[in-house]
């Protein structure tokens, strides 16, 4: 196995941007407990426990496995529990006192979990910090944009492995799986980390013809034809047919790191219809880049998009169809597949370098097929830098 560590350096600087959140909100500490927080704080994903005090030093406490954990840390104070029950007592040796304000992560704490922290801090008001780990996490430095690329060098090889391999006869499921394994030779993890409870991580999108063309493509990717309605999304038992659009939204990740890119295929031809519309969506994406620059607006990015594919003539297929569109046109994107912050209409964030973002600007035609494009970029102190090593253009095999 590759050896693997987050630096010293980033987590220590990670530490201190969050710590200065707290101090700027007056919450004494905070108590990371979700998988990616843990391990972008600390650089294991240990079943443990991160304290993090306003000021002083943090406590990692890992309940199982501790050799791995302190393999992995570069946190200095590191104690092994049996028991969640024993977090109190640990923090009150170690500090000497006990928090008056303690925060959660809210937007991703079980109820049932919550209420038990809860009882184990009964003189403690707890308060939501996910908004301050949001914006922690959504600048991403040199390092984090290094291994960004890294995946991105895998999304493209498995691009390349789609254009060879692509043929008519195989359903959208098996191809799924072929590509599947080609990237999981290079390090692809396989599961991808969503932080929303309702959402999989799924990251093999196959629609090929009529297969893009449902209701609701865009919040809920589905292929309809085959496809159990207990999982729609991904890929179904449709075959994929020469001279119809394919659309391949792959999701890679790599040591934790994602990438989100869509591209158009197809086999032989593909019809005019289609592909005048994956033209508009690349005319779409890159004049948003070349508006994409520090102090920028995100909704005004949005806006900028959809008054372009209405000059386009696209106004009723952008972002989905009449009365079931989507209201984003893309996302952060690091140790989840989606993250702070989106652009989206009604998401008035200033862009700062050091964002990193997956811009889809997709179509839906209803009953017929999906047109669109997805590339990652990140923002910096002069525009942008597209991070997307596949070619912007459209596939015809």
């Amino acid at each position: 196995m590759e050896k693997f560590k987050v630096p010293e350096t980033e987590i220590k600087t990670r530490l201190d941007r969050i710590q200065k959140k707290l101090q700027a909100s007056d919450v004494d500490a905070m108590l990371v407990v979700q998988r990616v927080d843990l391990y972008y704080f600390t650089g294991t994903a240990q079943n443990g426990f991160l304290y993090i005090p306003a000021h002083g030093q943090p406590l990692l406490l890992i309940k199982k496995y501790m050799p791995r954990a302190l393999q992995e840390t570069s946190i200095d104070n590191v104690a092994e529990i049996k028991s969640v029950k024993e977090i109190p007592g640990f923090i009150r040796d170690f500090y000497s006192t006990m928090p008056y304000t303690l925060g959660f992560e809210f937007d991703v704490l079980p109820v049932r979990d919550f209420n038990f922290y809860r009882q184990l801090f009964p003189n403690t008001k707890c308060v939501d910090v996910a908004p301050l780990i949001h914006a922690t996490r959504m600048i991403k430095s040199e390092w984090e944009i290094a291994r960004i690329k890294a995946s991105a060098q895998l999304s493209y090889k498995t691009f390349q492995y789609i254009e060879k391999n692509l043929e008519p006869g195989i359903t959208e499921m098996e191809f799924s799986g072929m590509f599947e394994t080609f990237a999981r030779r290079f390090g692809h993890a396989g599961k991808l980390r969503v932080r929303n409870y309702q959402t999989e991580g799924y990251p093999w999108h196959v629609l090929s013809g009529k297969s893009g063309g449902i209701i609701g493509l865009l919040d809920s990717p589905s292929s309809g034809e085959g496809t159990s309605s207990a999982f729609p999304c991904g890929a179904g038992h449709k075959k994929i047919l020469a001279d119809e659009p394919v659309m391949i939204d792959l999701g890679s990740v790599i040591n934790g790191y994602h990438f989100d890119e869509t591209r158009m295929f197809a086999i032989n031809r593909m019809p005019d219809k289609a592909l005048d519309a994956c033209k508009a969506s690349i005319e779409i994406h890159n004049e948003v880049l070349e508006h994409v620059k520090p102090g920028v607006v995100l909704s005004e990015l949005f806006n900028f998009s959809v008054k372009k594919a209405a000059a386009l003539g696209y106004e009723n297929q952008y972002l989905g169809s009449a009365r079931h569109k989507v209201t984003f046109i893309g996302h952060g994107i690091g140790l989840e597949l989606i993250e702070h912050p989106i652009i989206a209409k009604s998401k008035h964030t200033i862009a700062e370098p050091g964002m990193i973002f997956a811009l889809e600007p997709k179509m839906v035609f209803k009953d017929e097929f999906a047109a669109g494009i997805e590339s990652v970029f990140a923002v910096t102190t002069t525009g942008h830098m597209l991070l997307s090593q596949t070619p912007v253009k459209i596939f015809i095999v």
